[in-house]
């Protein structure tokens, strides 16, 4: 009896898990809700299907509310992209993604992991401070504005061993 009104009256808290070519069309609408320029289903399922590709989704319920994606190259990684369906933004679902991608990341034996960020973007840059990224390069012009000049991209860097 108690295990039902727990679940009942427990708050929504997604399940994590690995994310495959199946998850392609969830995590490709996810994406497209999250920049301006989204990738296509066939895209991810590409990018999922690839050996070297690591990918990481939150499910709340049936509905794919989260996704983090690297490659690995060697002992490096690049995250590629780290998307939060818009009504679930801020509730730690990137930071618990995050989390679980950096531990496999370091079990995979990546010892660094890089991304690029939007300067505008930031929670982006509030979640990877926190994860103790730094910055360390800019890419001027990297990335297209409505109405506005291009925004720099900020390479970031975390060492995992």
């Amino acid at each position: 009896m108690i295990g039902p009104l727990a679940r009942l009256f427990a708050r929504d808290k997604p399940v994590l898990s690995q994310a495959g070519a199946r998850d392609a069309a969830a995590l490709a609408a996810l994406h497209a809700a999250s920049f301006r320029r989204g990738w296509s289903e066939s895209e991810m399922e590409r990018l999922l299907v690839e050996r070297n590709v690591v990918a990481h989704r939150a499910v709340l319920g049936r509905d794919v509310c989260g996704f983090i994606l690297s490659r690995l190259a060697g002992d490096e990684a690049e995250i590629l992209s780290v998307a939060v369906a818009p009504a679930r933004r801020g509730s730690g679902i990137a930071r618990a993604l995050l989390d679980l991608h950096l531990r496999r990341l370091a079990g995979l034996g990546a010892r660094a992991v890089f991304l690029e960020v939007d300067e505008h973007n930031a929670a982006a840059r509030r979640l990877y401070a926190r994860a103790g990224f730094r910055e360390v390069g800019r890419r001027p012009g990297y990335y297209a504005q409505d109405g506005g000049a291009p925004a720099t991209a900020l390479v970031l860097r975390r060492d995992l061993a």
